[in-house]
């Protein structure tokens, strides 16, 4: 009978996962100012908020087949630098140019802006999945959550760099040949910048390993239909269960998140280059809560923070809807609309990054080397499939019924999430150490 094993700690483990956070680095950079802009630049050519939410999904019907088609092939790649960095070293950087190029085409046309749109989100979303599957690949299993902190961590401090830093130069005027002085420019080929310096330290100081395990697999590679049917056919739901729960609140999260920017210029008056700050205040958040986060479920388990932090989601929500009503009205300063409303975000922030670090190593949990890849695609084409279903419902209902009906949408879908969590029976971090010693027997 085999002797339980020590648990091991993340000491010894920052500096590595620091570094393959570096990959995470890129898309916190990028997603948020896409995020907060795009509607923006589209909203210079489109009056409907309903059709701009459906634009803003064509880009995820993208990323709802090729992250994890890229995920499942990353999987079964071999190569001298790993089975992940071929894709990071090339597909990056040409997320990179293509993103920098984007608010010169939404000066052009949007026949333009929308092409461009979608170079960059081939590139982006083919990369995403083998950067997200680098870290489980190095990271023992138990001490994901934590490293999970880290990497969102990562992408809290690139929101920070992007919403809080990048974007105050969308108010900087530049001359540019045939427009003269423009604004709305200068985030996006900076952050493309720092996208490529990225990458670089990504690759030179990140070495995937390559022992036994690699090995074998690469004698012995499961078809990727093969692994999907076994996922789906076990006897215990938990895989599907985590799915369906990621399925909703990214519906909530996603059906909020394209509209923030436009709701905080249009309703609370701020300025273009102030729109991106309550994506900044959820970075901030990310920035210092996603370590504790994961420290938390360590100590407590996943699911039950998981579910404890969708309620508090809910709750802000609805803070969040009565500040909408409460706040907007005639002689309220626009310090008054906006203070609170970033305090909020603030919070959303905190617990949504809870949800986010501990979901993923859930799934991670259920997964072993050779399907890594295949796991991450799931969650990545749950999640892009809420980002397809809630904007252009969203986009209605502020047609319809205002700004306001957002987040109460978004709390209603939140607390869907919260029920499906209680079917979820494995994914905690002592999973992994039980399998160990399965296999040591």
């Amino acid at each position: 009978m085999a002797k339980a094993q020590p648990r091991k700690s993340m000491k010894g483990y920052y500096l590595t996962t620091f570094l393959i956070g570096l990959g995470f680095f890129t898309m916190g950079l990028m997603d948020p100012l896409y995020d907060t802009y795009i509607p923006i630049f589209l909203g210079k050519y489109i009056a409907s908020n309903a059709v701009i939410g459906t634009i803003m999904t064509l880009d995820n019907m993208f990323a709802i087949f090729l992250i994890p088609i890229f995920s499942a092939i990353s999987d079964r790649t071999r190569s001298r630098i790993g089975r992940r960095m071929p894709f990071i070293i090339t597909l990056l950087p040409l997320s990179a140019f293509a993103f920098g190029l984007i608010p010169f085409a939404a000066l052009s046309s949007l026949v333009l802006l929308i092409i461009l749109i979608f170079a960059l989100n081939v590139f982006k979303q083919s990369v995403r999945g083998p950067v997200v599957a680098l870290m489980p690949d190095i990271i023992p299993g138990e001490i994901r959550s934590e490293a999970n902190g880290v990497i969102n961590t990562m992408g809290g401090v690139a929101t920070i760099v992007g919403t809080i830093g990048l974007a105050q130069l969308m108010n900087v005027k530049i001359n540019l040949p045939g427009k003269g002085p423009t604004d709305n420019i200068l985030a996006f080929p900076l952050a493309g910048i720092l996208v490529l310096i990225a990458v670089v330290l990504l690759f030179f100081f990140v070495k995937e390993k390559r022992g036994s395990s690699s090995e074998s697999a690469a004698k012995e590679k499961v078809p990727i239909i093969k692994s999907l049917k076994h996922i789906f056919g076990e006897k215990d739901k938990s895989a599907l269960f985590v799915l369906a729960s990621l399925l909703f609140w990214f519906i909530g999260y996603q059906g909020v998140l394209p509209f923030v920017g436009k709701y905080s210029v249009e309703v609370l008056g701020t300025s273009s280059g102030s729109a991106a700050l309550a994506a900044g205040m959820v970075g901030i958040a990310y920035a210092l809560f996603a370590i504790p986060s994961g420290i938390i479920a360590h100590n407590h388990g996943r699911k039950r923070t998981i579910r404890v932090a969708l309620v508090c989601l809910v709750v802000i929500l609805v803070l969040i809807y009565v500040h909408s009503v409460i706040f907007t009205a005639e002689g309220i300063s626009q310090t008054m609309r906006m203070l609170p409303f970033w305090a909020l975000m603030f919070l959303f922030g905190m617990f949504w990054v809870t949800v986010i670090t501990n979901s993923f190593p859930m799934l991670w949990q259920m997964a072993n080397y050779e399907n890594m890849g295949i796991y991450t695609g799931l969650y990545y084409f749950f999640s892009q499939l809420a980002s397809i279903i809630a904007p252009p419902i969203t986009g209605g209902l502020i047609d319809i019924f205002g700004y306001g009906s957002l987040f109460i949408f978004a709390a209603a879908c939140m607390a869907v999430a919260f029920f499906l969590m209680s079917k979820v029976t494995r994914g905690e971090p002592h999973d992994d150490i039980q399998e160990s010693v399965a296999n040591e027997a």
